[in-house]
């Protein structure tokens, strides 16, 4: 139970040999999420041991290459291993007429259906609703239209204590009432209360993934009391006027988000490639957040 991330890529806008550019999965109880799919996915996706088919959508916060240019070779790849489960695309509207584009000219038609759901900056909320997880865009301050997203958690239903069906006698319509979250009332009058019966139910995970902004109130409300959140930050503190300027947050600027949303943990990613050592970048954001952590390719984050 619960949420598990996987960090596949934490670059920005340049590829090196040691970081690829944004990707990460999130599986919530087994329901797989791709959350930008910059280039080099499909390859991060079989280093680290994650079943392509096991992907029921993927988000794309934006149209900056570093995003998605690894989604129509994924794609091609999920045909060629004869994929038949439909995909949902999440994605601002220009992604559709540009995969199409890339199709026709190859001539291929992928055996499995693409549904595409448009991000669009005036109606943001809940995108896409599974038996495992709700989840949200919110709209962030980049140059184009850029949307985070939040992950949370669906109840996994009322548990009852093997004892206390044992210790009760528990009848099968009982049971139903108390996995309804009734109370049981018997002929006899006896009152077996429903807090009584059942497992304390389990805390509710919640994830956030923004990137990329300028530090923004637009999404402190929706990214509120995150167990576990992703913010990006491209840049430390000493180059706060070029983050300014491309839209981009510092560390410090991340882990001031975390502190304001009342995050319990933070993950700092999308690094500017000038920096080849990260402990720098890390150590500015826990001055601010003592519960920083770095986005590193391979690393898991359990909520």
């Amino acid at each position: 139970m619960g949420i598990s991330v996987t960090i596949l890529g934490s670059n920005s806008a340049i590829p090196t040999t040691e970081r690829r550019p944004t990707a990460q999965i999130v599986d919530v109880n087994q329901d797989y999420t791709l959350v930008d799919c910059g280039e080099g996915t499909q390859i991060q996706l079989r280093k680290y041991g994650i079943k392509f088919q096991r992907i029921s959508r993927i988000l794309i916060s934006h149209m900056h290459g570093d995003h998605y240019f690894g989604l129509i070779g994924l794609l091609n790849t999920m045909h060629l291993l004869c994929r038949e489960k439909d995909l949902h695309i999440y994605a601002p509207a220009p992604l559709q007429k540009i995969i199409n584009i890339q199709l026709e000219a190859a001539h291929s038609k992928l055996r499995f259906n693409v549904i595409y759901h448009e991000l669009s900056m005036g109606n943001c909320g809940v995108i896409c609703e599974s038996k495992q997880v709700d989840i949200s865009s919110t709209p962030v301050k980049h140059r184009i239209d850029c949307f985070g997203f939040v992950f949370q958690e669906k109840s996994h239903g009322i548990n009852i204590r093997k004892e206390a069906i044992q210790q009760h006698n528990l009848t099968l319509e009982e049971i139903l009432q108390v996995k309804a979250g009734k109370d049981v009332i018997r002929e006899s009058g006896e009152l077996l209360k429903n807090k009584e019966l059942i497992v304390d139910p389990a805390p509710l995970a919640k994830y956030s993934f923004i990137s990329d902004t300028k530090p923004n109130p637009s999404y402190l409300d929706a990214i509120q009391d995150s167990d576990l959140l992703y913010h990006e930050a491209t840049f430390m503190n000493d180059m706060s006027k070029r983050a300014n300027e491309t839209f981009h947050s510092t560390t410090t600027q991340a882990a001031d988000v975390a502190l304001k949303a009342n995050c319990k943990r933070l993950i700092i990613g999308h690094f500017s490639s000038r920096y080849h050592s990260l402990e720098p970048l890390l150590n500015e954001a826990r001055q601010t957040f003592k519960n920083t952590e770095l986005a590193v390719e391979g690393a898991v984050f359990n909520v």
